[in-house]
């Protein structure tokens, strides 16, 4: 594929936040850029603000006609879609190449040098602040994020001169499996996507293969003490990194009144009193990679300490709506057991002596019905959890997988209830909230501009 030669490029399910950013990249490429997706969000009514023909309705006569030029157009789908999808099938039949939003990716950044974060969770976070410290240092850097950067509005950072390209290295669908890492983080391998890999074992296999895609001359970030058994090329070297141990950690963590400042240490230098723009405990580890990534791909010490403090955070990663005297009202994307719990266990912190409401969307039939016992003994770190019913995303219903799995397994000490997602303003406006937050990777975040609303009085 000849990316240069393309003139136009069709997404068949444009509102995924991975594939924006090939869309604005394209658009920033003066290319034809229109597609398909279910329903409209703030992301497809921005991207058409932005220069992209996005409707949404299945339907071959909204194809712009020059997306109907086989030799010049580039179609992209995303594996959420089925593979019945009637617009999928016209460009099948019709003989076009159509590529998954990885292939391209790969494509794209092949020829330059990939930051790649990978991991089960943390990867947005980490590879959003690795890319704002480069970006915001003299080394600079292209960037696909898996979220919205709050300090730049989008989830696509361009520059014309930097070798580097940081990119969200996604596990759904062994995508990551098309990316060519200069450097690699592995934040995580909590078994995920169970309907894809079937086994754990499947799962680590998948990112031990990962792993032999780093570039000779490259690196391998690894979070000390996980189970997968790396299997690098002869010249890449692995270091390790935790919070408190390892080739990168963290030292000197002052955590009170709102902040939180460490002492970054690496093999050849230590950055002290470091301030982390978004003072949460999970961001301890979280920056320690990504300034690992930085420190390895030049950028400065003084660099690193002041774009950690300037570093605003992505929309719907500890994401905080309302910070009040009396009400706290946060968003927070975790929707693994392991997400959840790293993320309750660092509102603790912050909230020792307040109640703690969680509001939970499952998202996916097979998660839940994979790990409900986990996700019960997570979201017990809470004092009160609201479930409401399972997010489908691309699954079918499976009999007798509910949110009522979780909630029969919640510890006996949690308050409890469930509640339909349009129901929930009217259950909050019955409740005195300290602390609410919301969890889940489903749309149960459009609500949060009224909730914000209900609770700021």
């Amino acid at each position: 594929m000849n990316i240069e030669s393309i003139q136009s490029v069709y997404f068949v399910g444009a509102g995924g936040i991975g594939m924006s950013a090939l869309i604005r990249y394209f658009l920033s490429k003066g290319k034809v850029v229109a597609g398909y997706d279910r329903t409209p969000s703030e992301l497809t009514e921005r991207l058409i603000t932005e220069g992209a023909q996005i409707h949404y309705e299945e339907n071959i006569s909204l194809i712009p006609e020059i997306c109907k030029e086989q030799a010049t157009t580039l179609v992209v789908y995303t594996p959420a879609v089925p593979q019945e999808h009637a617009e999928l099938a016209y460009f099948r039949e019709k003989g076009f190449d159509i590529y998954k939003r990885s292939q391209v990716l790969g494509i794209i950044t092949h020829n330059s040098k990939g930051l790649c974060v990978a991991g089960t969770h943390g990867k947005t976070t980490t590879s959003t602040m690795a890319a704002h410290l480069l970006h915001q240092s003299h080394v600079g850097c292209t960037a696909f994020l898996g979220g919205i950067a709050k300090n730049y509005g989008t989830n696509l950072l361009l520059s014309q001169d930097s070798p580097y390209t940081v990119i969200e290295a996604d596990e759904f669908d062994r995508s990551f499996h098309w990316l060519s890492p200069w450097i690699s983080v592995i934040t995580a391998t909590d078994p995920d996507h169970l309907d894809i890999y079937g086994t754990k074992e499947a799962y680590l296999e998948s990112f031990r293969h990962y792993t032999t895609l780093i570039q000779p001359g490259g690196a391998l970030i690894l979070h000390k003490g996980l189970e997968l058994q790396p299997d690098v090329q002869p010249g890449v070297t692995i270091y390790t990194y935790s919070r408190n141990e390892g080739d990168f950690h963290a030292e000197n963590i002052r955590i009170g009144n709102g902040e939180i400042f460490i002492d970054f240490v690496a093999p050849d230098t230590r950055i002290n009193d470091i301030r982390l723009g978004v003072p949460v405990s999970i961001n301890i580890e979280n920056g320690v990679a990504a300034m690992a990534l930085a420190h390895l791909s030049g950028a400065t010490d003084e660099e690193i300490k002041q774009a950690m403090a300037s570093f605003r955070g992505v929309n719907r990663r500890f994401d905080f709506k309302l910070k009040t005297d009396k009400v706290v009202f946060l968003s927070d994307y975790a929707h693994h057991p392991a997400e959840i719990a790293q993320s309750l266990k660092s509102i603790r912190e912050l909230y020792r002596d307040k109640k703690i409401t969680a509001i939970f969307q499952p998202h996916l039939y097979t998660r839940t019905r994979d790990f409900y016992k986990d996700f019960a003994d997570s979201l017990s770190l809470a004092d009160e959890v609201i479930l409401t019913e399972i997010y489908p995303a691309r699954e079918q219903p499976i009999p007798g997988v509910s949110s009522e799995l979780i909630y029969d397994h919640l510890h006996p000490e949690t308050e409890k209830c469930i509640c339909r997602k349009e129901n929930i303003l009217k259950l909050l406006s019955g409740k005195s909230i300290e602390v609410l937050i919301v969890l889940g990777a489903g749309d149960l975040d459009n609500y949060a501009p009224q909730i914000t609303e209900l609770l700021y009085v």
